[in-house]
């Protein structure tokens, strides 16, 4: 069994800074679609917790943390009342919620991963639920606000191939023995720097040829 060994508290910053980012992407994006303070709230909660409750559900670690540890489910209601109170002008609120989308989707894939080899999940399994931990919240986010989430819209830069590539890098660092709080925060470095010159660069994934005729 391959283990990531990092001391508890920093397991439990990186994944409040995850959630703060995201929380504050998906209250970015409440503000962008008009929606009262109690949708901020929502779309806040949803977006920061979502993937790691999947993700605690599959792994057996019940109750999901998000329901046992208040900070949890406080911070993403700071993050609402930062954005409710101080947000961008309008036409600016897009880039910040992709922005801050990026980093919660490099930190959520690194804690996601780390999470799942410490309960004793094959590393392979590891790197889809740190990607589902990554992904989750923000494809929930975006059904909730009636769009098509970026993981599965066509014209989405990619979003999966980051959260994948920190992930994997987790558990290539745990198998090797080399996983340190310096080395996570690379693997989660390297999945917003990728995520963000996707949006710089447009880059997507390949399309199947003749899906149009179909």
């Amino acid at each position: 069994m391959v283990t990531a060994i990092l001391n508890p508290l920093v397991q439990e910053v990186l994944d409040l800074i995850g959630i703060f980012a995201f929380a504050l992407s998906g209250a970015l994006l409440a503000v962008r679609k008009r929606f009262d303070v109690v949708g901020i709230a929502v779309l806040a909660e949803v977006t920061a917790l979502g993937g790691g409750v999947f993700r605690d559900l599959v792994i057996g670690a019940v109750p999901p943390v998000a329901f046992t540890d208040l900070s949890y489910f406080t911070t993403p209601l700071v993050a609402a009342v930062v954005v409710f109170f101080w947000h961008p002008r309008l036409a600016r609120i897009r880039r910040f919620v992709l922005f801050f989308d990026a980093i919660g989707l490099g930190v959520f894939c690194v804690a996601g991963s780390i999470k799942a080899l410490n309960f004793g999940m094959h590393p392979l399994a590891a790197i889809a639920l740190g990607a589902a931990t990554a992904i989750g919240g923000g494809a929930i986010r975006d059904v909730l606000a009636g769009e098509i989430p970026a993981l599965l819209h066509p014209e989405s830069e990619i979003y999966a191939v980051p959260a994948l590539l920190g992930s994997g890098l987790v558990a290539l660092l745990a198998v090797l023995g080399a996983l340190t709080p310096i080395t996570s925060a690379f693997a989660a470095l390297l999945a917003v720097v990728v995520r963000l010159l996707a949006l710089r660069y447009g880059w997507r994934a390949p399309l199947a040829r003749g899906g149009s005729s179909l």
